[in-house]
């Protein structure tokens, strides 16, 4: 286990987040967009993510495994997600209403992105200030060895 291990874990969890708040920030700015260059209305977009795992051999005093286990390295993203949910109003005047005047529009809910962007930045400032004490104890532990 190295020292900077506390701080690839918070580099991880910042990285997360700072794609959380991008893919949010994209849902609210597409939320009345009701054409797409797929076709149809913009989806909501949400990030899929784990734990990343690796393998860490433990030595004994003899330098023989002693067992093998998995340690965890931060998050990693797994990938992004579209919300297939559809939700339709009726407009007969817009120009993309089908022959019984429907309009499907975006699935984003703002005030769900609002709260969801909100812990997003919370859990960003939580990941910060570890990343601050982080480096505040690799500090002192240069400071002790200094003597």
């Amino acid at each position: 286990m190295s020292i900077f291990n506390g701080l690839n874990i918070n580099a991880s969890g910042l990285s997360l987040e700072r794609l959380k708040l991008d893919t949010i920030s994209t849902n609210i700015a597409n939320v009345n967009t009701t054409r797409t260059a797929e076709g149809g209305a913009y989806r909501k977009k949400t990030i899929e993510f784990s734990e990343s795992l690796k393998d860490a051999t433990q030595l004994n005093q003899r330098n023989n495994p002693l067992t093998n286990n998995r340690m965890s390295y931060g998050v990693r993203v797994t990938g992004i997600s579209e919300d297939q949910t559809v939700r339709m109003s009726y407009d007969p005047t817009n120009p993309d209403a089908d022959e019984d005047g429907n309009v499907e529009q975006s699935n984003v809910n703002v005030a769900d992105e609002m709260i969801d962007m909100i812990q997003a930045l919370r859990t960003y400032e939580a990941n910060a200030s570890a990343v601050e004490m982080n480096k505040s104890m690799l500090r002192k532990a240069l400071e002790i060895s200094k003597d």
